[in-house]
């Protein structure tokens, strides 16, 4: 039942030290504030808490399938948001997107090139190498206040043997949200390129520019449907990584066989506690997704004005997600994330994203606790 009594408070702390979180236990007994790995700091929707204890109650955690529902609400979520028509036939559940990387490159053959843009999310860089494919990299660009591409130089990077095109959007690291018209190109590049692309597109939900709107790149239209495998969860939307559910959407039959053959065996199922969070964060988590967003929009501001005032760091625009993308190749520190982490702050270092020199941020966190990170390292660069 959506709970309409609800109180949001993303100002309210939720100590997770001692949880066994990635998150917070990676410092142990140190005085370091982790805004490094994207998961947020903030209690998952009542409804989604509600629908676990009730199946908790149960008893019972056997082999599950996934509830009808969930794929009738998925379907009319697509629907609902993008104008996009999908058969629930074409959703493939896993339990994490990570692997879904990895099985789009086995999904190509052997002797297949990967193609990808960096800055990009890691597993990008280590899933082709994973799969012993052939990793191609195309720099992004910075224009004026925001990162784009360079279709010249990723088209001239596609050699015969490239099969497969890996792309983020909206994009980790560096928060863009791309138009419908740079999609076409990017498309339009890869059907006369006879490339599959794999879109990442599990940032979909966390829009904070409001006169944007994401576009699934497989919604363009069928033709690039037939080649694109698109992997969206709520796990970053509603704070659900732990539980481990995800899904792959592929409308090409040959195309969703092959990736169900590259994970058959290797990939486990989805949890039963995975699909009960994933169905009542989809039905009545709106509400909290809504405040969730003016939230963050409120954070990103904190987050864009402390950076502009520290000497030698800079960042780009946040179009979407809640991670800032910090350059700090002007401040001539050798290793920026180490030095910030003696300082009390950890963040993620750029040089595993394919941009040395650079740093990721998350601000998904309380206020509070994100304003004493940027007080330890606007006082350390002063120090400096």
């Amino acid at each position: 039942m959506p709970c309409a009594h609800e109180t949001i408070d993303f100002d309210a702390p939720v100590d997770r030290r001692g949880t066994n979180s990635l998150k917070w236990d990676r410092y142990g007994g140190r005085d370091v504030i982790p805004l490094w790995i994207a998961d947020m700091d903030f209690r998952s929707p009542e409804a989604v808490i509600e629908a676990l204890h009730r199946r908790v109650q149960h008893g019972v955690f056997g082999y599950s399938l996934p509830p009808p529902e969930l794929n009738e609400q998925i379907a009319a979520m697509l629907q609902k948001s993008y104008g996009w028509s999908i058969e629930e036939e074409w959703l493939v559940w896993l339990p994490g997107l990570v692997p879904a990387l990895n099985a789009a490159c086995l999904a190509v053959e052997d002797s297949a090139q990967v193609l990808t843009a960096v800055p990009i999310y890691p597993p990008f860089l280590t899933a082709p190498r994973h799969s012993k494919r052939q990793l191609i990299t195309v720099p992004l660009v910075q224009q004026n206040d925001l990162w784009s591409w360079d279709f010249d130089q990723l088209q001239d990077a596609i050699t015969p043997k490239t099969r497969l095109f890996l792309l983020c959007n909206p994009h980790n690291p560096v928060g863009r949200i791309y138009s419908r018209d740079e999609l076409a190109v990017l498309a339009d590049i890869c059907l006369r390129h006879n490339l599959v692309i794999c879109s990442d597109e599990i940032h979909c939900d966390l829009i904070l520019d409001g006169h944007r709107q994401h576009v699934p790149t497989a919604a363009l239209d069928p033709e690039i449907a037939a080649r694109t495998i698109t992997l969206m969860a709520p796990s970053k939307t509603f704070n659900l990584a732990g539980l481990g559910c995800s899904y792959a959407i592929i409308a090409e039959a040959e195309l969703r066989q092959k990736f169900r053959r590259a994970i058959a065996g290797i990939v486990p199922e989805v949890n039963v506690l995975g699909f009960v969070a994933a169905l009542a964060a989809y039905r009545h988590g709106q509400l909290w997704l809504h405040s969730l967003l003016e939230y963050l929009r409120g954070n990103r501001q904190l987050v864009s004005e402390a950076i502009a005032q520290m000497p030698g760091l800079c960042m780009t625009h946040v179009q979407a997600t809640y991670l800032a993308w910090i350059d700090a190749r002007p401040s001539g520190l050798r290793q920026p994330t180490l030095f910030f982490e003696k300082a009390g702050v950890g963040l993620s270092a750029g040089e595993d994203f394919g941009g040395p020199g650079f740093m990721r941020l998350n601000f998904a966190c309380p206020r509070s606790t994100l304003t004493a990170a940027l007080e330890r390292m606007a006082v350390a660069l002063a120090r400096a």
